[in-house]
């Protein structure tokens, strides 16, 4: 499947223009091949590809309307790390296994100010399309935890964290939920002071195993852990 992304308005259909000149100048189609165009919220056309000049446009066949997302939800709050290219990487592989939701946050040690959260969308864009995903995840914009927390529901969050000292419970031993919230700490982890006041907020800690894994790498583990149980609900329905 040729998939890309674009705006679905009724019976209509616009490519994305990046994807127009992707199509064109990159992809180097004829007109007439087969294409599918999503508007990533769900909905999917199928149809041939129609060139003009340097305009790529769709002679519609199909509309199908409210596909199938992933479920239960899982929305990842990441901090980032000095190599950006890391958290890359966790972003390109967390939309891959069907992360509903990533949150950049600031913590007390997190060394990076800075994120192009622009450049992290598009790059969602283009794993949700080359794992041929028709919901793609929201990418939320860069955020302090403090008022991160203010929009999360407690009973639904999760935090990871490395510190031995203080109660933790296994990943697999969370309840079943609809959906999910899980917070990963920045190179160094969350500090003391932000667990206890985690704690507070009545968000529950959860350990990730004996081995002491890396930001991102924690991130993928997440997203890999909710991928298999989602295998394990379609497989058992």
């Amino acid at each position: 499947m040729k998939l890309f992304y674009g705006e679905i308005q009724g019976d209509s259909v616009i490519i994305n223009d990046e994807e127009q000149q992707h199509i064109v100048k990159v992809l180097r189609m004829k007109e007439g091949e087969e294409i599918h165009v999503t508007d990533g919220k769900g909905k999917l056309a199928s149809g041939k590809l129609v060139i003009e000049g340097k305009k790529a446009g769709m002679d519609i066949a199909e509309i199908k309307t409210d596909l199938p997302d992933f479920n239960p939800k899982l929305h990842i709050a990441i901090a980032p790390t000095k190599n950006i290219d890391r958290i890359e990487f966790f972003v390109e592989k967390a939309v891959e296994m069907g992360v509903s939701e990533i949150s950049i946050i600031q913590t007390e040690k997190t060394e990076r100010k800075n994120i192009n959260i622009d450049k992290i969308r598009k790059q969602s864009i283009a794993a949700s399309k080359q794992s041929l995903r028709f919901h793609f995840p929201v990418i939320h914009d860069f955020v302090k935890l403090t008022d991160f927390l203010k929009n999360v529901n407690p009973e639904h969050t999760f935090v990871a964290h490395c510190h031995e000292s203080l109660e933790r419970i296994e990943l697999n031993h969370i309840p079943s939920l609809e959906s999910y919230t899980i917070l990963i700490g920045p190179e160094g982890d969350f500090s003391e002071k932000e667990i206890h006041y985690l704690l507070h907020n009545k968000i529950r800690a959860i350990s990730l195993g004996n081995q002491r894994l890396r930001t991102e790498t924690a991130g993928v583990f997440i997203a890999s852990w909710n991928y298999f149980n989602l295998k394990l609900i379609i497989n058992n329905t």
